[in-house]
Order: structure tokens, then sequence, then C-alpha cells
């Protein structure tokens, strides 16, 4: 009897497993990057940006501050944050807050051989905002700037992985 409910247990817990299987389900691993190391060029030197891309970068590839030692030179030519009034009140209180993340990077061989041409980045975020929330407002939106440059991130080591080396 016992031996006959552990193979039923067996089963149902293998059960989904299978199917999963059968569907073509596997964990997300991390990108293959067709290259061994990379020089980040033309990053402001306190960039987060250019931080978050070496951060993320450097398990499987190594990041490199001279150009010429690479395999592959990113280039930022535009890596900038932004922020706005959306809406204000009548009596001109600034109600939302319009945040903006602009990147625009393209990436070349050392030698100059293009290996994908500039892609701009703009992510957009609204923020509501009032006075009486205003310190609580602007860790917020350190968050939101921290939650684009991840998204940013992310879509930059998809391209990277994806260069024809």
């Amino acid at each position: 009897m016992n031996t006959r409910r552990h193979a039923w247990l067996a089963l149902a817990a293998l059960g989904p497993a299978a199917l999963l299987a059968g569907c073509g389900f596997r964990l997300a691993t991390p990108p293959r990057y067709p290259f061994r190391s990379i020089a980040l060029v033309g990053f402001a030197p306190d960039s987060p940006l250019a931080a978050a891309l070496a951060r993320a970068l450097a398990p499987q590839v190594q990041v490199l501050s001279v150009p010429a030692e690479a395999e592959v030179v990113l280039q930022a030519l535009l890596d900038r944050r932004e922020r706005s009034a959306a809406a204000t009140t009548a009596a001109g209180q600034v109600r939302e807050l319009q945040l903006r993340l602009l990147a625009t990077v393209r990436a070349d061989t050392p030698a100059g051989r293009p290996l994908m041409p500039p892609v701009a980045l703009r992510l957009v975020r609204e923020l509501g905002t009032t006075e009486a929330a205003t310190l609580a407002k602007a860790t917020e939106e350190a968050e939101i700037f921290r939650e684009m440059q991840a998204d940013v991130v992310a879509q930059l080591l998809r391209r990277l992985a994806a260069l024809p080396v």
C-alpha cells in the first residue's frame, strides 16, 4: 500500500516536469558572448550605466580600459538622464515629473570595423509628485532611474551577445 502511494506521488511530481520539458521550456541562462574582452569608451568617469555594464559583463568577459587590447570597443555616443515637469497646478507646483534615460552606443573592433551600428535607447517614465512627499519622491525617482538603467543594460547585453565578431 505504501509503495503504491509513493509511486503515485512520484508520478504526480514528474508529470508537470515532463510536460514542461516536452514544450521546450528551459530556465533562462545568461547570454554567451562571441568575444572575450571589451572596452567601454566615451562614458563619463562616474557613469552609472558604464558601471552597471561592467558589472554585468565581468563574470564572462574581461572589461579593459585600453581599447587597443580589447576584441570589442563599445563606445557611448550619448549617456544622459533627464528630469522635467510634465504637469503643474494652477499655482505653479509640479504635479507630475517625466524621467528620461537616453543612451546611444555603437560597437566596433579596435581597428574601427563596425560590429553594431549606433543604437539609440530612450526610456521614459512618469512620476506623480506632491510637495508634502518630496523626500519620498526623491527616493522613488532614484529607484525608477535604477530600474530604467537595468532595462537598458539588459537590452545592450542581448545586442552584444548577437555581435558578429
